[in-house]
């Protein structure tokens, strides 16, 4: 009797357990078929609109036409559609204030202005062309003494370079002192033209000794000792440095033989180099200042004197020529230093940081916030730019807000908005059938979408 009443209590307790488990699976199915009604009808996005496409949240390039998960098991991110007409045209990106803050979005003004330029390049310092002296002798000889005879000396003006013996100057010192002679016995004469003919004789002659470049002191030392001097004397016409020294002692020399040359590099010249880009922004007259390595903390500044009307075939370059001071003798020829030019030029136009500009092949785009939290792509044709600033020739209006820091992160957000708005086109029969259909060739893949 009681393995009877034992039995009937098991056979109880499994009919009850089957019943609360067929209760329960009623009651999950109920639940589920209600929270799928529940989403066919309310979606993920404002409204309850269904989401256009699901992308990975860590590669917002990777979308999904249905709800997925990347490899971190991470939800993917549902895209709503932007209502027309509410965020502006396709590609409109809305961002909280607060997560603009937060993810280093910049805003800059567009601003009508006069452009300027600082152009950077590197010069070499040369001779100045002008301050550079060849002496050749007026008569042929033979140099009998250099009193300098290295290059590289210093000379003063009028310094004595060399003496040489030349018979045609020997010559016309002995016509000089018979015409000295004759004119002080006839000086005192009663009759005019003979006094003004000995004294154009002599005039004459002494003309003939200084175009022969005959120094003063040895003119006047015929004057005093009437006697023929065997040497004349070279000397250096300005001062500057010996460069090159043609002849020796002993030597024979013509009026083609180069004797010196001498450099005054009391001023030098700094060749620049400025490419096609950057010729527009000088002219003559513009300064510039001179740093060189090896002179620390010193600066020279100067000012263009010349603007080579042609480029170098090799570098595409164009020199310009820039003239310093250099009475302290610092600078030396062919040392090289860095060169800034203060154009004085100006472009007016409207400009933008060059930062808030995305280039993508031909074509250049930004973003503007059109109102707050609303950020409105723009194609926009760009011209000159400097000093970190851009020229907008067409897109942009003075005083519209442009995106100048974070533009990456919006461009990639807007490229996937633009794509749906694309998708989800007024009059299409389904927007979950277009996005599905997209998807069958998208999964998978990452998606680069250009802006049209």
């Amino acid at each position: 009797m009681k393995v009877n009443n034992i039995g009937w209590m098991i056979v109880i307790l499994i009919a009850g357990v089957a019943a609360g488990y067929y209760i329960s699976a009623a009651q999950h199915g109920i639940g589920q078929h209600a929270a799928a009604a529940k989403t066919a009808e309310s979606g993920p996005c404002a409204g309850g609109a269904q989401a256009v496409m699901w992308r990975n949240p860590m590669n917002p390039s990777v979308i999904s036409p249905v709800p997925a998960k990347d490899g971190m098991g991470m939800d993917y991110i549902p895209v709503c559609a932007d209502k027309a007409g509410d965020n502006g045209p396709a590609g409109t990106v809305t961002i909280d204030p607060t997560v603009t803050q937060n993810i280093g979005v910049r805003i800059t003004q567009a601003v009508e202005r006069n452009l300027s330029r600082e152009i950077t390049t590197v010069g070499r310092v040369t001779f100045d062309e002008t301050r550079l002296m060849t002496l050749h002798p007026k008569v042929a000889g033979w140099v009998d003494k250099l009193f300098v005879d290295k290059t590289g000396e210093s000379v003063k003006q009028n310094t004595m370079l060399l003496s040489f013996y030349a018979p045609e100057l020997v010559a016309t010192q002995e016509e000089y002192l018979l015409a000295l002679a004759n004119w002080e016995q006839l000086k005192a004469s009663q009759y005019k033209d003979i006094r003004e003919g000995a004294k154009r004789l002599l005039d004459s002659s002494l003309d003939r000794l200084r175009f022969f470049d005959v120094p003063e002191h040895q003119i006047r030392a015929l004057q005093r000792t009437h006697k023929v001097l065997k040497n004349m004397h070279i000397h250096a016409p300005a001062a500057g440095i010996v460069t090159r020294i043609g002849i020796r002692e002993g030597a024979h020399v013509t009026p083609d033989s180069e004797l010196y040359q001498i450099a005054d590099l009391s001023r030098v010249w700094v060749l620049a180099d400025l490419y096609e880009y950057e010729i527009g922004w000088v002219k003559r007259g513009d300064h510039a200042s001179l740093r060189v390595a090896s002179l620390p903390g010193e600066r020279f500044s100067g000012k263009i004197t010349y603007i080579y009307p042609y480029l170098d075939p090799k570098t595409r370059t164009n020199k310009v020529r820039i003239e310093f001071d250099n009475s302290s003798g610092l600078l030396k020829p062919d040392m090289f230093g860095d060169v800034t030019i203060a154009s004085t030029t100006t472009r007016p136009g409207i400009y933008v940081p060059k930062e808030a500009v995305l280039i993508t092949g031909k074509s250049a785009h930004l973003f503007v916030r059109s109102k707050p939290g609303h950020f409105e792509p723009r194609t926009v044709k760009t011209g000159i730019s400097a000093d970190g600033q851009i020229e907008i020739v067409e897109g942009v209006k003075a005083g519209e807000m442009v995106v100048s820091s974070g533009q990456f992160l919006i461009d990639s957000e807007s490229s996937i908005r633009e794509a749906a708005a694309k998708m989800v086109s007024p009059g299409s029969a389904s927007k979950r059938t277009q996005v599905e259909k997209a998807g069958q060739g998208m999964s998978g893949m990452n998606m680069k979408m250009d802006r049209e």
